[in-house]
């Protein structure tokens, strides 16, 4: 404990954006995607992360806050029946959810509102659309376009999806594109099956319409069609990787290595997602200490001080929405409070 260095960042400003810190890759001149940060203050430990001083006066001035809670999923494939995806955070502009198959998915689907973008966690899995075949291998996200119908093929897999309002922007360059393949994979047949067409970001309920499809024909379109699915993984070198940006939803994955001093982070504008991917880490917060491991979701509200402590390599996706993103999955565990003890023990 002692002097430590806060960054308070602008996620959806024109000029300033938010990242770890990483000094080797910003830019000297600010930008939407060069890391500055708004503004930068040192602090004490110990006073950031303490409970505020009692009041002075006989009624109640701050809320209680409940402490920060973690969603986890697991990562190693465990046969389930074919179930919907599981919500784990939703409003009005994002929706988050996981999903498990090994399996056809049952329908193809079509969004009127929403891109519809997908990572891979483990397994494999196809990918099949009217805009070409995708053969998703782990730590591989892309993004449906509203309106493109699609269908997965998955083997013993789970990924996330995450839904928000039509357009969303690649900002880093793909891997390889979707492509023309026939069969879509190894033992297809075109078969009887239907299309749903939905709304309010694909979420069970929405359906508008359900039809027969032709299959064939379906797949077919990417001859007639020169867009193409774009693949994406983020990027090797420590620090924040954009990935997508939308109408307040921007998305990418962060890499951190052990050692070096703490800095702490406060987003003023966008609440964030963090999907633990690979490595541990401890996450310290002003809402407390939690230590997170693979298939772990935590919600770090806006305007909340946290840092990361890890003695190993770490990965995680971080999503930000500059809209209030409430949990809907139970929780599996919380943080626990701050204690001097606690942040003393842990190795940087």
């Amino acid at each position: 404990m002692g002097t430590v260095t806060e960054r308070i960042a602008l996620v959806f400003s024109d000029q300033l954006s938010h990242a770890p810190a990483n000094p080797t890759r910003t830019s000297a001149r600010p930008s939407r995607t060069s890391g500055i940060p708004f503004r930068t203050v040192e602090r004490d430990e110990h006073l950031l992360l303490s409970p505020p001083h009692p009041s002075p006066f006989p009624i109640k001035l701050w809320r209680d806050h409940e402490p920060l809670g973690v969603v986890h999923f697991p990562v190693e494939y465990e046969a389930v029946p074919f179930a919907p995806p599981r919500g784990i955070y939703e409003s009005a502009q994002v929706r988050v959810e996981w999903q498990t198959m090994d399996n056809r998915q049952p329908f193809y689907h079509r969004n009127c509102d929403v891109d519809e973008i997908s990572y891979q966690i483990a397994g494999e899995r196809t990918l099949m659309t009217e805009l070409g075949v995708v053969e998703h291998r782990p730590g591989e996200f892309s993004r449906l376009p509203r309106g493109v119908a699609h269908d997965n093929y998955g083997r013993r897999e789970s990924h996330l999806l995450f839904y928000t309002p039509a357009p969303v922007q690649e900002e880093r360059a793909a891997i390889r594109q979707s492509e023309a393949v026939f069969p879509p994979f190894p033992g297809w047949e075109a078969g009887k099956t239907n299309e749903a067409v939905t709304q309010c970001m694909g979420a069970p309920g929405h359906d508008i319409t359900v039809a027969p499809v032709d299959e064939l024909r379906l797949l077919r379109q990417v001859h007639a069609d020169e867009e193409r699915l774009q693949v994406l993984t983020g990027a090797d070198e420590p620090g924040l990787t954009w990935l997508y940006r939308g109408a307040g939803f921007r998305l990418g994955t962060v890499r951190l290595l052990p050692g070096g001093g703490r800095m702490y982070h406060r987003t003023l504008d966008a609440d964030e997602i963090q999907y633990q991917v690979s490595g541990h880490r401890t996450l310290v917060s002003q809402r407390g200490i939690v230590r997170l491991g693979p298939g772990d979701c935590v919600r770090i509200p806006l305007g909340i001080a946290h840092t990361s402590v890890c003695g190993e390599a770490s990965r995680h996706i971080a999503l930000f929405s500059d809209r209030e993103l409430p949990q809907v999955a139970e929780t599996t565990r919380t943080a626990e409070p701050y204690a001097p003890e606690r942040l003393a023990a842990l190795k940087p």
